[in-house]
């Protein structure tokens, strides 16, 4: 069971809404499509606080548990929220996001840290990480085997050798054997800047095309309503570790909890489960290789 949290998709990108409350023709749900949240970063922060820097902290623990360097790539940064605590706590961070709001937002509210626009599916940087971070399922806007493909190898081009790619993200093996979180719509109410948001959603699974598709109408304070769709690709553990494999990680921790998304939640010190993946939650510890020396196979 996963705890009520954000996906990076709620904070990076895809839905279709302008801000102004005007609907805008519903969207497939891909890494472009507009979102609401999106283009009100404030907002996002209110429906999804983390005010303990859950999300942060467990990433910074499981760096530090595997022997990563301090210098850090978040993907899919959002807000920067998690970008610039570990780079208040001595990280020299970098965060990436495709929200231009969002960038906005997080070079407003976090110094220390350095924000660039751009897309996790091709992303070039000039400089090279000890660890590479991708949370809040963000990861899982990569919706084909291409574009997962070109996420892992541009991933391998900006690490060190043997840097981290961490990750955290919904655990398609999970909706093996629970219907859970498809069966019951969510009903939501935001106060906000003394109004009030709500939201209505629902989820199914694309079997063909191997997504979680979300659909959510928001009602905002003046009665309008706006209808956004998204979609995640659904990943498993094995399919997943063969993608990485195929990209140069080695595959050192992949489990289900506990994370800053589980329950129950993540605490200092709670050493993941022994590759237990039964869980909503999917949480990735992935080494890139160093290359061989000149002259070995």
């Amino acid at each position: 069971m996963s705890r009520p949290g954000p996906e990076r998709g709620d904070a990076g990108a895809p839905e279709g809404a302008d801000r102004g409350g005007r609907a805008l023709p519903t969207t497939p749900g891909g890494p472009d499509a507009r979102n609401f949240l999106t283009e009100n970063p404030a907002l996002y922060e209110a429906q999804f606080p983390d005010p303990g820097h859950l999300a942060a902290r467990w990433a910074d623990e499981i760096g530090r548990r595997f022997g990563g360097g301090r210098r850090l790539l978040d993907l899919g940064c959002g807000t920067g929220r998690d970008a610039g605590y570990l780079a208040g706590i001595g990280y020299a961070v970098t965060g990436l996001d495709s929200s231009v709001a969002m960038l906005d937002h997080a070079r407003k509210a976090h110094h220390a840290a350095t924000f660039v626009h751009g897309d996790l599916r091709e992303f070039q940087l000039d400089t090279r990480f000890d660890i590479i971070t991708c949370l809040d399922s963000a990861l899982l806007y990569c919706h084909t085997n291409a574009e997962l493909a070109g996420f892992l190898e541009h991933c391998a081009g900006h690490l060190t050798p043997n840097g981290l790619l961490i990750a955290e993200m919904r655990n398609g093996a999970f909706f093996l054997g629970s219907t859970e979180l498809l069966d019951t719509p969510g009903t939501r109410a935001l106060t906000w800047d003394d109004a009030t948001y709500r939201s209505h959603t629902t989820l199914r699974i694309d079997h063909t095309a191997q997504l979680l598709r979300r659909s959510r109408i928001w009602t905002l304070p003046d009665g309008t309503t706006l209808h956004q769709e998204s979609a995640w690709r659904l990943l498993f553990p094995q399919e997943l570790r063969y993608f990485l494999d195929v990209a140069g990680f080695d595959v050192l921790a992949l489990f289900d909890g506990p994370g800053p998304r589980t329950d129950p939640v993540w605490e200092p010190g709670a050493a993941p489960s022994a590759d237990a993946a039964s869980g909503d939650r999917l949480h990735l510890v992935a080494r890139l290789r160093a290359a061989a020396p000149e002259g070995e196979a």
